[in-house]
């Protein structure tokens, strides 16, 4: 057997190529075996390491600023400047989930205290209340402050987001096994979802309201004091959602009851997909589409109901293709990325990133039963960190936060100021490694791996080699 394995892997490529000859594909970037898609994760993970913390004088590491330019200096005149913390943009719980779980992948001990020593800043310094399990997503660095939003107030936040936190810390639990942190974690996420089930206030539609103030208010407002045409109607509240669901996979709660109500008035109204972003405004925004899809995949696992699992896949991955760039625009190496959305076409790469892990998602789901779509959705995950791997800049490692290939942000912002290009800072744990949790998710569950032992190299699904 061991003999016709290299055989079988190049009949399995092979049929593959054929398939889906990249002529026949606009929507097709080629691996660079000299830079892989793996290349780029550990690049983004030394600049985070590198170039973005510090130590506290608790022996902590604390980011320094959530929006830095390539050599990691912080832009403090950008709101997220002088911002830190495990809130939306700065991100610190799943930035340390994903460093961890890459330095136990890699072997890299280093990296794995690292990463404990950004949760500890988390769990030790103030950010969660440990009686309701509140979290505040913020603190200044220039002050250390605490604050619920990335306007440095506490007037409103976005459960959804606080929500999402709460699921980072029970994942990152998952992992830790008998770590004294794991169940301080576990029960910040149980109280969490119980705090927002009885003080968020229901809006008119009976979806989850965008923002509330403190105690869960409704708040209409938009971060710049005008009104916001989304308060009721942005898919940030998918993350109560999630969080909900895994909790109830964890037999640690049961949420079957409140998942079904407000997963049929998702359904009912033909999918929620405005702006989960906090600073954008439109009613569909690729990254709604994706965490969509991956809410809803579990919610249909949770609920053994195959007709959430339907509208996941035939409304919300599909709803991705309207983003999808097929070719490069105006000069800048925008194909196999995704624009955020009409109103704001730059092509940012935490979303493109949640994107590759939704169709990675959907692929691990469906190959069992139907390998040549599941293979379609394979190789979208993989054009689109192929994408993303062109936009790496500088020597540290450093991962744009997005593509601005029609110029909405300014020229003055972009890379050696050219009118159309990458944008010349980013989001250390979100924009510059979100592409960590897909591409590990490859590895781990769909990757081809020939040899066995410890000489096992790792190979995508055309053959190239990702990981010795």
């Amino acid at each position: 057997m061991k003999t016709l394995l290299p055989v079988l892997f190049a009949v399995f490529a092979a049929q593959f190529t054929t398939l889906t000859a990249p002529a026949d594909r606009p929507f097709y970037v080629p691996e660079n075996p000299r830079y892989t898609i793996v290349s780029s994760v550990v690049d983004s993970l030394r600049f985070t390491l590198n170039k973005t913390l510090k130590p506290d004088d608790r022996g902590h590491l604390v980011s320094i600023s959530s929006f830095v330019n390539p050599e990691g200096e912080i832009m403090g005149w950008h709101d997220f400047g002088n911002l830190e913390g495990p809130g939306w943009a700065a991100n610190a719980v799943g930035g340390a989930h994903e460093i961890y779980r890459w330095a136990r992948w890699m072997n890299r001990p280093d990296w794995q205290q690292a990463a404990l020593r950004i949760l500890d800043h988390v769990l030790e310094c103030g950010f969660i209340n440990e009686t309701n399990g509140f979290i505040t997503g913020y603190r200044e660095t220039t002050s250390g402050r605490f604050c619920l939003n990335y306007k440095h107030n506490s007037d409103w936040f976005c459960p959804g987001s606080m929500a999402k936190v709460a699921f980072q810390l029970l994942i990152f639990a998952d992992g830790l096994g008998n770590d004294p942190r794991a169940p301080r974690m576990i029960q910040t996420a149980a109280r969490n979802a119980q705090w927002i089930l009885q003080n968020v206030e229901t809006p008119p539609n009976g979806w989850f309201p965008r923002r509330t103030t403190p105690d869960g208010k409704i708040y209409r407002k938009s971060p710049d004091g005008g009104n916001d045409p989304f308060w009721q109607t942005s898919a940030d509240g998918l993350f109560i959602l999630q969080l909900q669901a895994a909790l109830t996979q964890r037999n640690l709660a049961d949420y079957r009851s409140q998942l079904r109500q407000k997963i049929n008035i998702f359904i009912n109204a033909g999918g929620i997909f405005g702006s989960i972003n906090h600073d954008t405004y439109d009613p569909h925004e690729n990254v709604a589409y994706s965490v969509a899809f991956r809410t809803l995949l579990l919610a249909s696992r949770v609920l053994q109901d195959d007709n959430i699992r339907r509208f996941a896949y035939e409304k919300c991955l599909a709803g991705l293709d309207a983003f999808k760039m097929n070719e490069d625009r105006n000069g800048v190496a925008t194909r196999g990325l995704l624009f955020m959305e009409k109103s704001w076409d730059t092509a940012y790469l935490w979303e493109n990133a949640e994107a590759a892990l939704a169709y990675f998602e959907a692929a691990a789901d469906t190959r069992p039963h139907d390998p040549l779509r599941a293979r379609e959705w394979e190789l979208d995950g993989l054009v689109i960190l192929r994408a993303i791997a062109k936009h790496h800049y500088g020597p540290h490692g450093f991962l744009t936060e997005g593509v601005d290939w029609n110029d909405h942000v300014g020229q003055k912002h972009h890379i050696n100021q050219a009118k159309y290009g990458a944008i010349q800072y980013t989001e250390p744990f979100l924009n510059n490694q979100h592409i960590a949790e897909p591409t590990l998710f490859y590895l781990e569950h769909l990757a081809l791996k020939r040899g066995r032992g410890s000489r096992i190299t790792f190979h995508d699904m055309e053959g190239n080699i990702l990981w010795r």
